[in-house]
């Protein structure tokens, strides 16, 4: 049970002291409300939840990634940088994989409205 309580502390940490994580949250329920609206399927609503996990997941372990860098190494240095821009890159591509979801999932029926 006590690690539970630490994974909500760091959950808090994260919406408390990361911008990028509280705008994918915001995106996350945005994906959420339109797959309900929209009336997805279960599968469908299930392959957006495991999307929002990925990218949630990717963005808090670069978030716990640069904060041992800082603690490591305060000044800059190349080998952290690097490890930092990867660990970016990372985020950048749950987040591209998400939107081409959105883009396949989201479209077809957004284009039916029209």
């Amino acid at each position: 049970m006590r690690s539970f309580g630490f994974a909500l502390e760091g959950l808090a940490t994260l919406l408390r002291t990361q911008p990028n994580f509280v705008v994918h949250v915001a995106a996350a329920c945005v994906a959420l409300g339109l797959g309900i609206a929209l009336r997805l399927g279960p599968l469908e609503l299930a392959l957006i939840i495991l999307t929002i996990a990925l990218v949630l997941v990717v963005e808090s372990i670069n978030t716990a990634l640069e904060t041992l860098c800082d603690l490591v190494s305060p000044r800059v240095h190349p080998l952290i940088k690097q490890a930092k821009d990867i660990s970016a890159a990372a985020v950048l591509i749950a987040a591209a994989a998400a939107v081409t979801v959105a883009v396949l999932l989201f479209g077809p029926r957004l284009l039916g409205l029209l």
